[in-house]
C-alpha cells in the first residue's frame, strides 16, 4: 500500500509537470491552430514556414485564459492517474500471484531472461494495463472534453461530477467509453513492441560480459520504448480525436470538424489526408502540405 502510494504522489507531481504539453497537444491534435504559420529555418538553416511551437502556443493560451488556463482538464486527469495506478498495481499483484500460463515451453517455470519469461511478464502487464485503462477511460474522456472547450470558449464540461452527468445525460454509458478501442490498440501493441524489442537487442547485441551491462539494457528498453511509442502514435491520435467527436463541442463538430462514424472511418480520413502524424512534434512544425489557414476557423484546409 505504501508503495502505491509513493507511486500516486509521484505519478500526480509528473502530471502536474507535465499538463501544459498535453493540453497543446490534445489541441494540436483536433487541428487547432490560432495563431498563423512563420518564416523560420529549420535544423539545416533553410527558410521554410513553420507552425507556431510549443512555446508560441502556450503565450497564446496565457494570454486568453491565464497561467491556469494550461491546467484545464487537470483533475479529471489526476483522478485517472490515481485510479489507473491502483487498479495496475491490485491486478499485477493478483497475476503475480496466480500466474499465467506457460505460453512457450510447456510446464516448466520460464527462465529469467528467456522469451518465455518475457512473454509471460509481457502479458501479465498487458492485462493490467489493460484494466487500468478500461476502469480510467471515462475520466480520459472529460479530460480531453475540458480541453478542447478551448476552442469554442465553452463551459459545458466544468467539473468532474457535472461532466460525468453530462456526458451520460447525452450519450449514455457508451459515451464514457469514446475511443476507447484504439486506446487499447495503441497500448497493447506499443507494450509488446517494446518488450520484445528490447529482448532481441539485449540478447542478441549486448554481450553480458561487457562493462556496465544492466545500465545498457535499460537504455535500450527506454530506446525501443520510444520507437514503440511512435510507431503506435497514430492509435493515440484517433482515440483522441473519438473521444470528442459529435459531443457537442465546436472542436468535434462540422464545420470546424467531420463526425466520423466509428474510428476506423476517423483513421481512414487522417490517412487519406497525411496527418496520422498531426501533434507528434511540439517543435520544428512544418507547413502541411497543399494546406490553405482559414483564419476564421483557426485551422488548416
Amino acid at each position: 500500500m505504501a508503495d502505491a502510494c509513493g507511486q500516486i504522489l509521484l505519478g500526480s507531481g509528473l502530471t502536474v509537470l507535465s499538463h501544459p504539453l498535453m493540453y497543446i497537444k490534445v489541441l494540436i491534435q483536433v487541428g487547432h491552430e490560432p495563431l498563423p504559420p512563420t518564416l523560420g529555418r529549420n535544423l539545416f538553416g533553410r527558410q521554410v514556414h513553420q507552425l507556431p511551437g510549443l512555446f508560441a502556443y502556450a503565450k497564446h493560451i496565457i494570454q486568453i485564459d491565464g497561467k491556469a488556463g494550461l491546467f484545464n482538464g487537470l483533475v479529471p486527469r489526476l483522478c485517472a492517474g490515481s485510479i489507473g495506478t491502483i487498479v495496475h498495481s491490485k491486478v499485477l499483484q493478483k497475476c503475480q500471484e496466480q500466474g499465467t500460463p506457460q505460453v512457450l515451453g510447456g510446464q516448466q517455470k520460464a527462465v529469467e531472461g528467456s522469451l518465455q519469461h518475457v512473454v509471460n511478464e509481457t502479458t501479465k502487464e498487458m492485462i493490467a494495463r489493460s484494466c487500468a485503462t478500461v476502469v480510467t477511460h471515462p475520466f480520459h474522456v472529460i479530460t480531453l472534453r475540458c480541453m478542447v472547450q478551448f476552442i469554442g470558449r465553452e463551459t459545458k464540461y466544468s467539473g468532474v461530477f457535472d461532466s460525468i452527468v453530462t456526458v451520460y445525460r447525452e450519450e449514455g454509458i457508451l459515451g464514457f467509453f469514446a475511443g476507447l478501442i484504439p486506446r487499447l490498440l495503441g497500448d497493447v501493441l506499443s507494450l509488446w513492441i517494446c518488450n520484445l524489442l528490447a529482448h532481441l537487442i539485449n540478447t542478441y547485441a549486448i554481450d553480458d560480459s561487457m562493462s556496465h551491462t544492466g545500465e545498457i539494457k535499460n537504455c535500450s528498453q527506454a530506446v525501443t520504448g520510444f520507437f514503440a511509442s511512435m510507431l503506435t502514435y497514430p492509435f493515440v491520435l484517433v482515440s483522441n480525436l473519438m473521444a470528442v467527436n459529435n459531443c457537442g463541442l465546436a472542436g468535434g463538430l462540422p464545420p470546424y470538424a467531420s463526425v466520423y462514424p466509428t474510428w476506423v472511418d476517423c483513421w481512414r480520413h487522417l490517412s487519406k489526408e497525411s496527418n496520422m502524424s498531426r501533434g507528434n512534434s511540439l517543435f520544428f512544425r512544418k507547413l502541411p502540405a497543399g494546406k490553405m489557414y482559414a483564419i476564421d476557423q483557426k485551422r488548416f484546409f
